[in-house]
Order: C-alpha cells, then structure tokens, then sequence
C-alpha cells in the first residue's frame, strides 16, 4: 500500500486447523516486522510448527524445528480474499485511504468478521 518507497506490509499469522486468523502485524518486511508478528500471537502458538515463506528474516524470530518452508496455500487463498473484498489495498483511484490507521482499523475489522464466520 501507499508509494513504492513507503510500502506497508500485512504480516498475518492463521491456525491451519480452525483456519482462523490468530496474529496480524502492520509494517515493513523486515526482522523488526517479523518480530511484531511473533509478539502478536498469543501463548499457545509461540511453541507450534510455523509453516513461512522463504523470507530469510523468519529465521530470526522462529528456531530450528518449529520452521518449516512451505504450506502456506490457505494463508496465500486468505490474503487473496483481503485483497478482493478490502479494495484500497489494490487500487487508490475509487477508494482510498490516507491514514494508516484507518486502514489498519478496516483490515482488523475484516479479520474479525472473517473469524467469525468460521464458528
């Protein structure tokens, strides 16, 4: 989102058995970003099996065993959906947002909503 120098990055986080969004984190795609999406999660997911990307800043904040490359297909199918129901993340000429945290309160409300149709 926003000039291609000043970029904001959706970092989330899903459970892959309830498919639920369980962390979210705004910022750059970089280790202080990968470390905001880690403090995000609450307790219980701090010790599970983290499925990434081949970003190498997620072997900063994810050790040994519990990363693993690769099966992150219902995480990509989520993000898809955001881009497609949430439209100033992909075009600025019809709806747009200037402060960042009116995004951020439209994305959360998203996720929050998409949570809670999963019950």
């Amino acid at each position: 989102m926003g000039r291609q120098d000043r970029r904001l990055w959706i970092w989330l986080a899903m459970d892959r058995r309830s498919r639920r969004i369980v962390g979210c984190w705004f910022g750059q795609r970089d280790a202080p970003g990968a470390l905001g999406l880690w403090q995000s999660l609450s307790t219980p997911y701090l010790d599970a099996i983290c499925h990434t990307d081949r970003l190498a800043v997620y072997k900063q904040v994810v050790f040994g065993a519990l990363h693993r490359i690769g099966g992150t297909q219902h995480i990509e199918r989520f993000n898809a959906t955001l881009r497609a129901k949430v439209s100033f993340l992909v075009r600025k000429s019809l709806s747009f947002c200037r402060k960042q945290a009116n995004r951020e309160l439209v994305v959360w409300l998203f996720i929050h909503r998409y949570n809670a149709s999963l019950l």
